[in-house]
């Protein structure tokens, strides 16, 4: 293909670099080989793999595509259904924008932890968001958005509900993407840290790198709080790791330790990454306490890799602002706790410092 400006001849396709793509689809997006090298900003051999630079900003979108997906294949999804599905913000953020260009109806049932950037964004691709405000007395805001997922779907039939905590779907998505990129791009790695959410990014990287044997450990990082791996339920206020329930998809045998993360030490991570040049989501902020607090306690050349769910500009109003941490949080304190060893000491010095 070829053209003239000002009299030049000019071959068009030599202008295009060697890696362009075009997409016609925004779930098309989904780059699953960008790390980042945080050896300068933490002191130590940590590859940080980014999985919110993609349309959406989250890690959501492997999953939320391959649940609709599933659903076409299997004909449970019409063209012009409604799909609905209980969500804390980001799984929300990416069905919202998959149906929108695929032409489906989207109810998210969230509750009022989820930030007003998440809601907004779901309301502009058209999705009509339900926000639950009281929780269940035992199962908490979760319990209560499924109890009103349930009685949708009881009263209205054509609607289908996705239930990413009990979807093979959504731990497939990182079984066949996230596990195999780290697994090529790190095979060196001797503990790979991963949040647990609903986890499907967990079980599915999990099951893959232990499936084709590699050396690494797995170590789930959840907030204190959450009960996914038995511990007591207690107040969250970050939403993206940690449940109310525990996830039907969970897989314990494929997790080598876990650490669970108090929320102080979420926010006092993030900051001090964004104090480094590195915007990070709460999820990222709760992997990489985790993190730390566990690498401690090895040499310091040793290689690991972490997955970063989430990109940081949607907790502007809320971590990275002073008020609402304030109101929330007594930021004096904070230890991470590590279970299946007899071993726990501080994340942060006490200080603010890591």
């Amino acid at each position: 293909m070829t053209g003239t400006i000002h009299g030049v001849s000019r071959d068009r396709t030599a202008r295009i670099p060697a890696d362009f793509r075009l997409i016609a689809s925004p779930s098309e997006y989904i780059p699953d080989g960008i790390y980042l090298d945080l050896s300068q900003s933490l002191g130590r051999r940590v590859h940080l793999k980014c999985e919110g630079l993609n349309l959406t900003g989250s890690v959501k979108i492997k999953a939320a595509a391959e649940m609709v997906d599933s659903a076409e294949r299997s004909a449970l999804l019409q063209p012009g259904g409604r799909i609905v599905e209980s969500s804390s913000g980001s799984l929300g953020v990416a069905l919202a924008m998959i149906s929108a260009d695929r032409g489906y109806d989207f109810i998210c049932v969230t509750d009022n932890r989820c930030n007003e950037r998440n809601l907004r964004l779901m309301r502009v691709y058209g999705a009509d968001v339900v926000v639950i405000e009281e929780p269940d007395p035992v199962e908490g805001l979760l319990g209560a958005r499924l109890r009103y997922v349930a009685d949708l779907c009881a009263r209205e039939p054509d609607v289908l509900w996705l239930n990413q905590y009990a979807n093979d779907s959504n731990w497939l998505a990182h079984y066949k993407t996230t596990g195999p990129s780290i697994a090529k791009a790190c095979p060196d790695a001797e503990m790979v840290f991963i949040g647990a959410g609903t986890t499907g990014t967990l079980t599915g990287c999990a099951r893959y790198l232990k499936q084709v044997g590699h050396p690494a450990k797995i170590i789930a990082v959840d907030s204190v709080g959450s009960v996914t791996f038995g511990g007591p339920p207690g107040p969250r206020h970050i939403p993206g790791l940690g449940t109310g329930r525990r996830p039907e998809i969970v897989d314990e045998s494929v997790i080598d330790e876990i650490i669970m993360v108090p929320e102080v030490d979420t926010i006092r991570m993030c900051r001090t990454m964004a104090g480094r040049g590195y915007l990070f989501g709460g999820s990222t902020g709760t992997v990489l306490a985790g993190m730390m607090h566990r690498i401690s306690m090895e040499r310091a050349d040793m290689p690991v890799v972490a997955i970063s769910p989430d990109l940081g500009e949607r907790y502007l109003d809320s971590i990275y602002d002073d008020e609402w941490v304030k109101d929330r949080f007594d930021l004096g304190g904070g230890t991470a706790q590590i279970t299946r060893r007899q071993v726990a000491v501080p994340v942060t010095d006490g200080q603010g410092g890591i």
